[in-house]
């Protein structure tokens, strides 16, 4: 993406957008209102028609490390608003028929091109089985940029990131083809570590990356394991 101009100066002169507290908004609201102004990421998406920043985050993890592949299989887990599923259903030609993108999320999506979407709890026990009939087959790729609602409290926020991550990791050891990849949101923290050896026996390669579309600021990284080993390697 063209980031000149991000840095909010011109001519010496501050071109930083601000906010002013109204009476019924928090001063967390504000502030996070604020930076959503001044992020270059988020009026890009909009130019670019991405239903989210994070979309930049997935475009270059595909660059840097080749996820996707016409005619794929791909799963997205808590999927709305649906970022991550464009850039897939673009990546693997599901829109021409060319791969299949599933997105499921508790929440309603608006739909996306050449995505099925259905409200899903991932974790029911049939949803394995209903996300590959969806799929017309075991997925090449799960995805997942869920969160936990934030409390505030970075190391509560930290293990209820992570607690979903472990959730997602088993959804994709029932759904995943062998030489699949999955990729989640995590906090840094300590415990993402031991995240990490877990997937080291499921997956050939396993790393944390931290997208330059990630906040500075922010604990926010990914874990990214590809190779899935198949079914016989987990049990």
């Amino acid at each position: 993406m063209t980031k000149s101009g991000a840095s909010g100066r011109e001519g010496g002169r501050s071109l930083k957008t601000r906010v002013k507290t109204a009476r019924k908004r928090s001063l967390s609201s504000t502030l996070w209102l604020e930076r959503q102004l001044n992020d270059p990421y988020v009026a890009q998406a909009k130019r670019d028609g991405y239903r989210s920043r994070a979309a930049y985050k997935l475009l270059e993890l595909d660059e840097r490390f080749h996820l996707f592949r016409p005619g794929q299989r791909i799963a997205d887990l808590g999927a709305a608003p649906g970022g991550w599923s464009q850039i897939a259903a673009r990546k693997v030609g599901a829109g021409q028929g060319k791969g299949r993108v599933v997105g499921i999320d508790l929440l309603e999506m608006e739909p996306v091109q050449g995505v099925e979407f259905t409200v899903m709890d991932f974790n029911d026990a049939d949803a394995p089985e209903r996300i590959k009939e969806m799929l017309g087959g075991p997925a090449d790729g799960v995805m997942s940029d869920m969160a936990a609602n934030a409390t505030g409290h970075k190391q509560t926020d930290h293990l209820k990131i992570v607690a979903l991550a472990e959730l997602a990791v088993e959804f994709a050891r029932e759904v995943l083809a062998p030489g699949g990849f999955f990729v989640a949101k995590v906090l840094q923290g300590g415990t993402e570590h031991t995240l990490l050896a877990e997937l080291k026996r499921d997956f050939a390669v396993v790393r944390h990356v931290k997208p330059a579309a990630s906040r500075a600021d922010s604990a926010e990284l990914y874990v990214l394991a590809t190779g899935f080993r198949g079914r016989a390697a987990v049990q």
